[in-house]
Protein backbone atom coordinates (compact mmCIF):
# COMPACT_ATOMS: atom_id res chain seq x y z
CA UNK A 1 0.00 0.00 0.00
CA UNK A 2 1.29 3.47 -0.90
CA UNK A 3 -0.40 5.53 1.83
CA UNK A 4 1.55 8.57 3.01
CA UNK A 5 0.86 10.60 6.15
CA UNK A 6 1.51 14.19 7.10
CA UNK A 7 0.82 15.73 10.52
CA UNK A 8 1.23 19.33 11.65
CA UNK A 9 0.54 20.43 15.25
CA UNK A 10 0.67 23.89 16.79
CA UNK A 11 -0.40 25.34 20.12
CA UNK A 12 -2.90 28.16 19.59
CA UNK A 13 -3.64 30.69 22.40
CA UNK A 14 -7.42 30.18 22.26
CA UNK A 15 -9.96 27.56 23.23
CA UNK A 16 -10.66 24.66 20.89
CA UNK A 17 -14.19 26.02 20.43
CA UNK A 18 -12.92 29.46 19.38
CA UNK A 19 -10.41 28.03 16.89
CA UNK A 20 -13.06 25.69 15.49
CA UNK A 21 -15.49 28.62 15.08
CA UNK A 22 -12.76 30.60 13.28
CA UNK A 23 -12.27 27.70 10.85
CA UNK A 24 -16.02 27.39 10.35
CA UNK A 25 -16.60 31.10 9.66
CA UNK A 26 -17.16 32.21 6.06
CA UNK A 27 -13.92 33.01 4.24
CA UNK A 28 -11.74 30.67 6.35
CA UNK A 29 -10.40 28.76 3.35
CA UNK A 30 -9.41 32.01 1.65
CA UNK A 31 -7.69 33.29 4.83
CA UNK A 32 -5.74 30.04 5.04
CA UNK A 33 -4.60 29.99 1.41
CA UNK A 34 -1.26 31.67 0.65
CA UNK A 35 -1.57 34.41 -1.99
CA UNK A 36 0.75 32.64 -4.45
CA UNK A 37 -1.01 29.28 -4.17
CA UNK A 38 -2.57 28.17 -7.45
CA UNK A 39 -6.00 27.20 -6.15
CA UNK A 40 -9.41 28.53 -7.07
CA UNK A 41 -12.72 27.73 -5.37
CA UNK A 42 -15.23 26.87 -8.08
CA UNK A 43 -18.04 26.13 -5.66
CA UNK A 44 -18.44 25.61 -1.91
CA UNK A 45 -21.74 24.33 -0.56
CA UNK A 46 -22.61 23.69 3.09
CA UNK A 47 -19.66 25.02 5.09
CA UNK A 48 -17.72 22.25 6.89
CA UNK A 49 -20.63 20.16 8.14
CA UNK A 50 -21.27 16.58 7.05
CA UNK A 51 -22.17 16.45 3.37
CA UNK A 52 -20.73 19.86 2.52
CA UNK A 53 -18.94 19.97 -0.82
CA UNK A 54 -15.96 21.91 -2.13
CA UNK A 55 -14.98 22.06 -5.80
CA UNK A 56 -11.50 23.40 -6.49
CA UNK A 57 -9.27 24.04 -9.47
CA UNK A 58 -5.62 23.48 -8.44
CA UNK A 59 -2.38 24.11 -10.26
CA UNK A 60 -1.34 26.55 -12.94
CA UNK A 61 -3.35 26.99 -16.12
CA UNK A 62 -3.57 25.29 -18.57
CA UNK A 63 -2.58 22.27 -16.43
CA UNK A 64 -5.01 22.93 -13.56
CA UNK A 65 -6.84 19.89 -12.18
CA UNK A 66 -10.31 19.66 -10.71
CA UNK A 67 -10.38 18.57 -7.04
CA UNK A 68 -13.74 17.67 -5.50
CA UNK A 69 -13.96 17.17 -1.74
CA UNK A 70 -16.73 16.33 0.69
CA UNK A 71 -16.84 17.02 4.43
CA UNK A 72 -17.71 14.41 7.04
CA UNK A 73 -17.18 13.51 10.71
CA UNK A 74 -18.27 16.97 11.88
CA UNK A 75 -17.79 17.25 15.66
CA UNK A 76 -18.67 20.80 16.79
CA UNK A 77 -15.84 22.55 18.58
CA UNK A 78 -13.43 19.65 17.99
CA UNK A 79 -12.95 18.35 14.44
CA UNK A 80 -14.07 17.92 10.86
CA UNK A 81 -12.75 15.89 7.94
CA UNK A 82 -12.55 16.38 4.22
CA UNK A 83 -12.22 13.51 1.77
CA UNK A 84 -11.47 13.54 -1.92
CA UNK A 85 -14.35 12.46 -4.12
CA UNK A 86 -12.43 13.09 -7.34
CA UNK A 87 -9.08 14.67 -7.98
CA UNK A 88 -5.33 14.42 -8.32
CA UNK A 89 -4.76 11.80 -5.59
CA UNK A 90 -5.67 8.13 -5.49
CA UNK A 91 -7.10 8.96 -2.06
CA UNK A 92 -7.07 11.94 0.33
CA UNK A 93 -8.36 12.29 3.89
CA UNK A 94 -7.65 15.43 5.94
CA UNK A 95 -8.72 15.54 9.58
CA UNK A 96 -8.75 19.00 11.19
CA UNK A 97 -8.60 18.71 15.00
CA UNK A 98 -8.77 21.29 17.76
CA UNK A 99 -7.63 19.55 20.96
CA UNK A 100 -8.16 21.41 24.27
CA UNK A 101 -4.89 22.26 26.07
CA UNK A 102 -5.93 24.04 29.23
CA UNK A 103 -8.71 26.60 29.46
CA UNK A 104 -7.43 29.17 27.00
CA UNK A 105 -5.38 27.17 24.50
CA UNK A 106 -5.63 24.24 22.14
CA UNK A 107 -3.52 22.12 19.85
CA UNK A 108 -4.42 22.64 16.22
CA UNK A 109 -3.71 19.40 14.39
CA UNK A 110 -3.92 18.75 10.69
CA UNK A 111 -3.65 15.03 9.99
CA UNK A 112 -3.54 14.00 6.34
CA UNK A 113 -3.46 10.54 4.85
CA UNK A 114 -3.12 10.34 1.07
CA UNK A 115 -2.10 8.13 -1.82
CA UNK A 116 -0.35 9.47 -4.87
CA UNK A 117 -1.06 8.10 -8.34
CA UNK A 118 1.35 5.60 -9.94
CA UNK A 119 1.75 3.40 -6.85
CA UNK A 120 5.28 2.90 -5.49
CA UNK A 121 6.75 5.05 -8.27
CA UNK A 122 4.44 7.97 -7.41
CA UNK A 123 5.33 7.56 -3.75
CA UNK A 124 9.08 7.46 -4.47
CA UNK A 125 9.09 10.53 -6.74
CA UNK A 126 6.12 12.51 -5.44
CA UNK A 127 6.29 11.68 -1.73
CA UNK A 128 9.18 14.03 -0.83
CA UNK A 129 7.73 16.77 -3.05
CA UNK A 130 4.28 16.51 -1.44
CA UNK A 131 5.73 16.40 2.07
CA UNK A 132 7.67 19.62 1.42
CA UNK A 133 4.61 21.30 -0.13
CA UNK A 134 2.32 20.24 2.74
CA UNK A 135 4.87 21.37 5.34
CA UNK A 136 5.10 24.81 3.71
CA UNK A 137 1.30 25.12 3.34
CA UNK A 138 0.45 24.04 6.88
CA UNK A 139 3.25 26.06 8.46
CA UNK A 140 1.59 29.06 6.78
CA UNK A 141 -1.93 28.04 7.85
CA UNK A 142 -0.93 27.48 11.47
CA UNK A 143 0.94 30.79 11.53
CA UNK A 144 -2.12 32.65 10.19
CA UNK A 145 -4.34 30.95 12.78
CA UNK A 146 -1.92 31.70 15.60
CA UNK A 147 -1.66 35.37 14.58
CA UNK A 148 -5.45 35.71 14.49
CA UNK A 149 -5.64 34.72 18.15
CA UNK A 150 -2.46 36.38 19.39
CA UNK A 151 -3.85 39.72 18.21
CA UNK A 152 -6.88 39.14 20.43
CA UNK A 153 -4.78 38.30 23.51
CA UNK A 154 -4.37 41.29 25.89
Amino acid sequence: MSVLRFVKRSRIPASAEAVFAWHEAPGAFQRLTPSGEKVRVLRHVGGIRDGAEVYLLVGPMPFALRWDLTHCDYQPGRSFTDRQVQGPFRSWRHVHRMIPDGGQACILEDWIEFELPLGWFGRLIGGPIMNKKLDRLFTYRHHVTQQAFEQKTP
